[in-house]
C-alpha cells in the first residue's frame, strides 16, 4: 500500500471525472472494473468525504478491489493518480530507455509497470532522437552488441513485475515451450533381432513348432515406456501470478504429442486439494484455465501444504503414482500447519515417485535461506530444487528431469539447514 501523502483539492476538482478516469486506468490494467462500481465508488466517495488522509484510499479500495492479487495493482495505480505529484515523470522514467550509469537503475515494484501502463494508455511518449553532427549536435553511439532483445529479456523477467502487454507475450512464449522426458526400460521385454537378452520362452515354442529342433535362439530388449508428470500447483495467494503462467505452462505440454509422457495429471491445493486433471485436456487454454478456476474454490486463499500432501498421498497416490512418475512441486512453502506431519508427507512423496522437483519462485531472489520451518521440513525430501519464477526457469525443467543427478540449489541450501 502507499504512503499516505496529503491531499491538495483545487477548487474546481471535477471529483467525478477523474474518479472515471481512474476507473478506466484500473479497466486498462486487468481489473474487473465496470460502471456499475464507477457509479458506487462515487455515491461512496461523496458520502464518506475527506475527514481523514487515509478515507479516501480505502473508500475506493472497498468499491474496485474484490480479489487479493488485485490490491498491489489497485495500490500502484492509486499511487502514481492521485497521491505522487510527479507521477507522469515517474512513469516516463520507467517506460523510456536510459543510457546506464547516467541515472541509477531502481528495479521495479510489483505491478509497477502494468500501472504505469494502464494510466498511459496508447500514448506512449516518443523517444527523443540525437541530432547529427552536421546540425551542431553531439550524436551519441550506443553499442548494442551485448544488449539482449525484447523476447530475450522477457524470458528472464519475473512474473509478477510484468506487464499486461508482457504477460500475454509470455503466454505465447509458454504455449510453444516443451518438456520432452526420456522413455524408461521397464522390466517387459520385446522381441529383438539384436537383443542383449536370450528370449528362452520363444527359443522353446519356435523349436516346437519345428519338431523339437532349436535352429536359432531368440533375443528381446527390455521393452520402453514413457512415466506419468504429476504436478501439485500452489494456488494460495502469495503464489497466484506464478500459478496462473505454470498452468498455461503445463496446459501446453499436456497437449503437445510426441513429448513421451504417458499421462500428465495436475493437481491444485490452497486449502483443499483438487484434481484438475480433465480441464487441462481442453485444447483452448482460456476455456481450460477457467474451468479449473472455476473448480477449485480455493483460489488465493491459505495454505495447508501439509493436510493437502496427506490428501493427495491418502486418494490419488496409487492412482497416478505408478509407472515411475515424475512429480513437480510448485509451491513457496510457507506453511503454518504441523512442520512435523508436513516432513512426514513430504518423505512418502519422495518414495513415491521417480523423481521429486520442487519449483520455488522464492529462489529469485540472491540471498535466499531456508529459514522458514515449511522449507526447512521439505527441502531434503526433494530431489532437485529450482526456481520457478521466470520464463527461463521453466525451460531448465527439461534439464532437470533428463538429468538423474541434477539438485539445483538444494546441495547449497542444505549446508545452510
Amino acid at each position: 500500500m502507499p504512503e499516505y501523502l496529503p491531499l491538495t483539492i483545487p477548487e474546481n476538482p471535477k471529483l467525478a471525472q477523474n474518479i472515471i478516469h481512474f476507473a478506466r486506468a484500473l479497466r486498462r490494467a486487468g481489473l474487473p472494473v465496470g460502471p456499475g462500481r464507477v457509479i458506487d465508488a462515487i455515491r461512496a466517495v461523496e458520502a464518506a468525504g475527506f475527514t481523514e488522509r487515509m478515507d479516501f484510499y480505502w473508500t475506493l479500495h472497498a468499491c474496485f478491489v474484490n480479489r487479493p492479487e488485485h490490491r498491489v495493482v489497485f495500490a500502484q495505480i492509486f499511487r502514481l493518480y492521485w497521491r505522487d505529484p510527479r507521477f507522469l515523470e515517474h512513469m516516463m522514467s520507467m517506460m523510456l530507455p536510459a543510457i546506464r550509469g547516467v541515472q541509477e537503475e531502481k528495479a521495479a515494484q510489483s505491478a509497477e509497470k502494468r500501472a504505469a501502463q494502464a494510466l498511459l494508455g496508447d500514448h506512449m511518449p516518443e523517444v527523443p532522437q540525437p541530432e547529427d553532427e552536421e546540425e551542431g549536435g553531439t550524436q551519441v553511439e550506443v553499442d548494442a552488441s551485448f544488449t539482449m532483445s525484447a523476447e530475450e529479456k522477457l524470458r528472464t523477467l519475473d512474473f509478477e513485475q510484468m506487464s499486461t502487454e508482457e504477460i500475454a507475450q509470455a503466454k505465447r512464449m509458454l504455449s510453444r515451450l516443451t518438456l520432452p522426458v526420456k522413455p524408461i526400460a521397464s522390466r517387459r521385454s520385446q522381441s529383438a533381432a539384436h537383443g542383449r537378452r536370450t528370449d528362452y520362452r520363444r527359443t522353446i515354442r519356435d523349436a516346437l513348432r519345428k519338431g523339437g529342433e532349436i535352429r536359432a535362439i531368440a533375443h528381446a530388449k527390455p521393452r520402453l515406456r514413457w512415466p506419468n508428470l504429476v504436478v501439485l500447483c500452489d494456488i494460495s495467494g502469495s503464489m497466484s501470478q506464478y500459478s496462473r503462467m505454470v498452468l498455461h505452462f503445463l496446459h501446453a505440454v499436456a497437449n503437445e504429442k510426441g513429448q513421451g509422457w504417458a499421462k500428465v495429471h495436475a493437481f491444485t491445493f490452497g486449502t483443499r486439494l483438487t484434481n484438475i486433471s480433465r480441464h487441462l485436456a481442453t485444447r483452448d487454454v482460456d476455456a481450460a484455465l477457467k474451468a479449473a478456476g472455476a473448480e477449485a474454490q480455493d483460489w488465493e486463499g491459505g495454505t495447508r501444504i501439509g493436510a493437502c500432501l496427506h490428501q493427495f498421498n491418502r486418494d490419488w497416490s496409487r492412482r497416478v503414482m505408478g509407472q515411475g512418475a515424475v512429480v513437480l512441486l510448485i509451491t513457496d512453502g510457507l506453511d503454518r500447519d504441523d512442520a512435523g506431519a508436513l516432513e512426514k508427507e513430504m518423505e512418502r512423496l519422495q518414495l513415491s515417485a521417480r523423481r521429486l522437483i520442487w519449483l520455488n519462485p522464492l529462489l529469485r531472489w540472491d540471498g535466499f535461506a531456508p529459514k522458514a520451518t515449511g522449507i526447512r521440513a521439505m527441502l531434503p525430501h526433494v530431489d532437485s530444487f529450482r526456481a520457478g519464477h521466470s520464463i527461463a526457469s521453466l525451460e531448465q525443467l527439461a534439464e532437470a528431469i533428463s538429468r538423474p543427478d541434477d539438485l539445483g540449489e538444494k546441495a547449497r541450501l542444505m549446508q545452510m539447514l
